[in-house]
């Protein structure tokens, strides 16, 4: 735009120019100055920083640069980690959207009282990060034996998908004295709580203030995005359900729980009754009793 100023016309001034192409002139004068020396080498740590560790924010990478002896502010850090495009990984999509339900359930879950499997099962859903774009994850787990029962991909947040989990856990003929989710419009709708009215299942629901509720499933979720999704970087949604399968068979079948005594969450989870001997587990639904 600024090519477009003839600073020598004869008839009109550069101040018209500029009123004509809607040009500021504060514009037409700017020269951009160039980056110092030294903000470039501050830009290359971070940079260098970021690539070590892209969960790392602003507050983060002012301690990193601490460390290394460069005294920054976090809104210079901030500023430059905005023109460097660089972006802190974490949770974006907002996955609890609240329903609004003619009944609502009180919450029945305390962690210290769940003393044997099929007590309390809980659900949540989580956003998974795909090169172009994402998809959400239900997953239903056994909060005595952290075993994942059942779970599903979806490219949109319906009920139906979560419908899908249920019938997949139920289906392995055992039953839940207490569900627990939180309010979201998936576990407070109509179908959903039909559905666990039908089996006998006392149903609980997490309140504000209430963030430890679901700390199980939340760690669950910890475990599969920085042990398994951020080091993936999946292509499209079957790569994505493909290596999902492999982890959490690994999860609950092979990865021993300190919590649980040394032992993988599917043998606390069948000790009194073995897998192969049940009508259907989430494992044998994939296709394969093993990973591939």
């Amino acid at each position: 735009m600024r090519k477009l100023v003839d600073h020598d016309h004869p008839e009109l001034s550069i101040s018209r120019q500029c009123a004509l192409l809607g040009l500021p002139r504060s514009t037409l004068y700017y020269r951009p100055t160039p980056v110092r020396v030294s903000t470039l080498r501050i830009m290359a740590r971070i940079d260098a920083l970021y690539l070590e560790d892209p969960c790392s924010g602003s507050r983060r990478m002012v301690d990193y640069l601490a460390q290394d002896g460069i005294p920054i502010s976090r809104d210079r850090v901030r500023n430059l980690m905005r023109r460097m495009g660089l972006r802190a990984i974490y949770q974006k999509p907002r996955t609890t959207v609240p329903g609004d339900p003619s009944v609502r359930f009180p919450c029945l879950v305390d962690l210290t009282q769940v003393t044997s499997v099929d007590q309390v099962w809980a659900t949540d859903i989580t956003y998974i990060p795909l090169q172009k774009g994402f998809l959400y994850l239900v997953a239903i787990m056994d909060l005595h034996s952290r075993h994942v029962l059942s779970w599903r991909l979806s490219n949109s947040l319906d009920t139906k998908f979560c419908l899908e989990a249920l019938e997949m856990a139920l289906g392995g003929g055992r039953r839940p004295e207490i569900f627990h989710s939180d309010q979201g419009c998936q576990f407070t709708s109509a179908d959903f709580v039909a559905r666990l009215k039908g089996e006998r299942i006392q149903i609980s629901w997490s309140g504000r203030k209430r963030c430890y509720d679901n700390i199980l499933v939340e760690r669950l979720w910890r475990t599969v995005k920085y042990e398994e999704v951020y080091l993936r970087a999946y292509s499209d949604g079957w790569d994505a359900e493909i290596s999902l399968a492999r982890f959490l068979w690994r999860y609950c079948h092979v990865r021993p729980h300190s919590s649980l005594g040394g032992k993988t969450p599917h043998a606390v989870y069948t000790e009194a009754e073995p897998c192969c001997l049940r009508p259907l587990c989430w494992c044998k639904s994939l296709g394969t009793s093993t990973p591939a």
